[in-house]
């Protein structure tokens, strides 16, 4: 072979590297590097949100007078802002959101942190453990760890329980396992937190053992999951609590941990009925199989930074999820108002065997619980 031929092979190489690599880099454009129109970037929204977040007051799910603890959708929304705030490096941001929550750690305020006997309550530790993990506070590390713990510990008055309880703890789980899938933020944020904030497996393989008997109750042959096992129906929220409970847990699982491979089977099939369920605008709706119903705003939230998560992490097919993943979050911030608060956010929802109590739920404006997913995505999109 002669130098001159050879030169042209080597050069030929290269340049089909180039063309790998820019048409490698055109498909990550579509997730997260193509432009964004304007005043829709993760950064400027994230902002807005979050700024609105720390300007408020405690909540009392919309209620005028003070709350007598902190609620669930305020500790998702305040980890979404914690987590948005050290992402985007906004240092003055993140400073106030920590000082939002120094009072919850004197005596007189202390009073609000909630007492961790159900889901609901006890995903309050997510707080102090982001906190920790930012700043090293040990006040927080103990009041998260200390619920963490709790979570798994066995009622010391076990007669109490309902012989379903029982047969649960002997199954490894939770003693406030119930098979509602809202648990599977609740429990699985809580149980991960720990994990990341100490690097104790043992959170890990709650959590793990935890999502596995969900996905083996609750989800279906079309990869969507019912509200409870006796209310067959598909809720926005309700899937979107189990898609941000997997992608979070996901994060942080090992590759080789014995439960990955079975909460990544559940996660794909759940992402790829969504793919099927997005209407054209880019949202899901309240009923995710019904599109009569109306486009729910906290579902879409949650769908999307599941989605935006497992591309950039290589879980999803870019070419056909990174699309759904863009679509979606322009789709939902659509619905953002000048105040920075969302609307299209279905109201606090308990499980009914009734069609009609879902599909006629009241629509809520800058409720906690859509004002979360958001503040999650502009930290998927960021991180």
């Amino acid at each position: 072979m002669n130098k001159r031929l050879m030169l042209m092979m080597v050069l030929g190489v290269i340049i089909a590297g180039i063309g790998c690599a820019r048409a490698t880099g055109e498909a990550a454009a579509r997730v997260d590097s193509a432009p964004w129109p304007k005043g829709s970037s993760p950064q400027e929204i994230g902002k807005r949100v979050a700024e609105r977040f720390v300007s408020s007051p405690y909540q009392n799910y919309g209620r005028t007078n003070p709350p007598s603890y902190i609620a669930y959708p305020e500790v998702c929304t305040w980890y979404g802002a914690l987590t948005f705030a050290q992402l985007s490096g906004d240092q003055d941001l993140t400073a106030r959101l920590i000082k939002r929550f120094e009072p919850l750690l004197t005596p007189a305020e202390s009073k609000l942190v909630p007492h961790p006997v159900n889901v609901d309550l006890s995903v309050f530790g997510i707080v102090p453990l982001e906190i920790f993990i930012e700043t090293r506070d040990p006040r927080c590390l103990e009041l998260g760890k200390s619920i963490a713990d709790n979570q798994w510990a066995k009622p010391k008055n076990g007669d109490d329980l309902k012989p379903e309880t029982h047969a649960w703890i002997a199954r490894g789980l939770s003693p406030q396992t119930r098979f509602w899938i809202d648990d599977m933020f609740m429990i699985i944020a809580l149980q991960t937190q720990a994990f990341r904030a100490t690097g104790d497996t043992n959170y890990l393989d709650h959590a793990a053992r935890e999502m596995v008997a969900y996905l083996d109750e609750l989800q279906q042959t079309n990869g969507l999951f019912f509200h409870a096992p006796d209310v067959p129906f598909f809720w926005g929220r309700g899937d979107g609590w189990m898609a941000v409970g997997m992608s979070e847990l996901l994060r942080s699982l090992p590759e080789n941990h014995p439960q990955r491979a079975r909460i990544m089977e559940g996660y794909r099939k759940l992402m790829a009925s969504l793919l099927k369920n997005q209407d054209a605008e880019g949202m899901w709706h309240q009923l995710i199989d019904h599109p009569e119903a109306w486009p729910e705003t906290s579902g879409t939230g949650m769908f999307t930074f599941a989605m935006i998560t497992g591309v950039k992490n290589g879980w999803l097919d870019e070419k056909n999820y990174g699309p759904s993943a863009r679509k979606g979050w322009l789709g939902l911030i659509k619905y953002l108002n000048a105040d920075g608060d969302v609307r299209n956010v279905c109201e606090g929802t308990n499980k009914r065997n009734d069609l009609n109590y879902y599909l006629n739920r009241k629509r809520n404006v800058g409720d906690m619980h859509g004002q979360a997913p958001i503040l999650w995505c502009a930290s998927a999109w960021l991180r």
